[in-house]
């Protein structure tokens, strides 16, 4: 029989632990310890506190920034986790010098830094400009789309909300009044309410339940009447939500997601995030001039007054509009941004059908027969002037000389309502015939000459802004792999823009860090 080592797991043993040498240079919990410590004005924390004469002593802003950017670099993004880090793994002792912070005073700190968190992070891009990791001149813009704080079912248009809160009070009567009759008959000798096997009495109703119910129906009361209704861009509602107003219904490569667009603006080279903002929009057509500012803010502060003279800018289709590209002109960046179409007319992609299988489960919404008259089925009346419908009724022209958000001049059409109004083609006309409803048509000519959108199309069609376009993939799609993959930072865990807006450059601080870590000599 062979013989083995005992093994006592009973056994206890006193292990000398020196807390300096658990932080090795080439780490990243040595480049955090040393930027804190060595390389950053942490006094615009010391205004948050006013115990100087009287008062308990409060923990270190060091140390909790410590302590959250080593959590969120390892994934860990609740306040309880990391409380719990600092009292079991060695990494967070050594960096808290075993000070063990509570998740509430975690949580209240990470909650309201808004004003030192900006700061901070300039002063990170100080250090990557100093070190050599800002260099380049092209810039790449893009975002994604991560969860919150926030429950989805919790969504909808004030009506819809409305609806929601009058059948939570339906259920919560439901339940009071088969409770109260249960026990009625409970008390009269019936056998309702009993176990079938002889046991007690079961109740039919849970009362946490009717509490639960109760609470819901009044949260969402509490919402309306201290809420007003949440606009779009185009000033029709959109779904509003009850735990974090801030936040979007967005539709992401994951699904809907409950949450924010987080958006990065990255430099070429050692991919270094120069700003970055959160928005509880899922369409990127205004981002750009936010996202230019802040990284303007943040240039001018490392000493470049011409934050964009002579430096370049590329971004997905998702940012392509007129608005972007007013932006992008006055603000004097040399923007790549391409229409959703560009694809189609580079001929590298001539021959890409080929490799599409004959039935494409993403395309088939479009194959599916039409239901409505389109501009095709209007035909211009040459005697009168603008359009008829199918019916032999007018349209009348209600817009002249207007361009739309990606450059095409448009004409305008609408019915009358009296014309509408109990045509037997109502049904093929109108997506949603309601009373008064009319019918509207836009025609489209072609892109105004000399317009920024046409000014675009024609840069991206040449081989050198395809070619400049195509460094955005090296330079921007790491980020986001790196933060939402491998340091699985994949969702905010706070509610309210401000909020989520500290948490977001905390992530990207972590990134900023970690270049550091790998790319800075004196810290290797």
């Amino acid at each position: 029989m062979p013989r083995y080592k005992p093994t006592d797991y009973a056994q206890t043993r006193l292990i000398p632990l020196a807390l300096a040498d658990q932080l090795q240079p080439g780490t990243l919990e040595y480049a955090i310890h040393y930027l804190l410590e060595e390389r950053l004005d942490l006094s615009v924390f010391d205004q948050r506190y006013a115990n100087d004469a009287t008062g308990r002593a409060a923990y270190n802003p060091r140390v909790l920034l410590k302590v959250i950017l080593l959590g969120y670099a390892r994934g860990l993004l609740s306040s309880r986790q990391l409380e719990r880090a600092c009292r079991e793994n060695v990494l967070f002792m050594a960096l808290a010098g075993e000070q063990t912070p509570d998740h509430s005073t975690l949580a209240t700190f990470i909650s309201s830094v808004q004003t030192e968190v900006p700061a901070l992070f300039t002063q990170v891009l100080l250090v990557c400009e100093q070190e050599g990791l800002l260099g380049g001149t092209h810039f790449s813009l893009d975002g994604v789309k991560l969860p919150s704080n926030a429950a989805k079912e919790c969504s909808g248009t004030f009506a819809d909300l409305r609806v929601k809160q009058q059948a939570l009070q339906r259920k919560v009567q439901e339940a009071l009044q088969q409770h109260h009759a249960a026990d009625q008959q409970d008390e009269s000798g019936g056998s309702a309410g009993r176990d079938p096997r002889g046991g007690d009495r079961v109740p039919l109703v849970v009362p946490a339940r009717v509490a639960r119910l109760q609470r819901q129906a009044e949260r969402i009361e509490q919402f309306l009447a201290t809420h007003e209704p949440r606009r779009g861009r185009s000033g029709r509602e959109v779904q509003s939500n009850v735990t974090d107003n801030d936040s979007g219904k967005l539709v992401s490569a994951h699904g809907v997601v409950q949450g924010y667009n987080a958006n990065a603006l990255v430099a070429q080279g050692h991919q270094v995030v120069v700003y970055a903002e959160a928005f509880g929009q899922g369409g990127d057509e205004e981002h750009v001039a936010p996202m230019l500012a802040g990284a303007q803010r943040h240039l001018e502060a490392l000493g470049r007054p011409a934050a964009w003279h002579g430096r370049q800018l590329s971004a997905d289709t998702s940012y392509y509009s007129l608005t972007n590209l007013q932006a992008c002109e006055q603000a004097g960046v040399d923007a790549y941004i391409p229409d959703p179409k560009f694809r189609k007319r580079d001929v590298r992609f001539a021959a890409a059908g080929r490799h599409r299988r004959s039935v494409d489960k993403h395309k088939q919404r479009y194959r599916s027969k039409r239901r409505w008259f389109g501009p095709r089925d209007f035909q211009p009346d040459r005697a009168r002037g603008g359009l008829l419908c199918p019916a032999g009724k007018r349209l009348y022209r209600n817009g002249t000389g207007m361009v739309d958000a990606k450059g095409y001049r448009v004409s305008s059409f609408r019915s009358l309502a009296r014309d509408c109004d109990g045509c037997e083609l109502r049904a093929k006309c109108l997506r949603h015939p309601h009373p008064g409803a009319t019918r509207q048509v836009r025609l489209f000519h072609g892109r105004v000459p000399g317009s920024l959108t046409a000014a675009m199309k024609a840069k991206i069609d040449t081989p050198a802004g395809r070619a400049r376009y195509g460094q955005r993939l090296g330079i921007v799609e790491p980020v986001f792999a790196n933060i939402r993959a491998r340091k699985r930072m994949d969702r905010f865990t706070l509610r309210g823009r401000a909020k989520v807006n500290v948490q977001w450059q905390l992530y990207c601080l972590v990134h900023n860090l970690e270049k550091l870590a790998k790319y800075a000599p004196c810290w290797n």
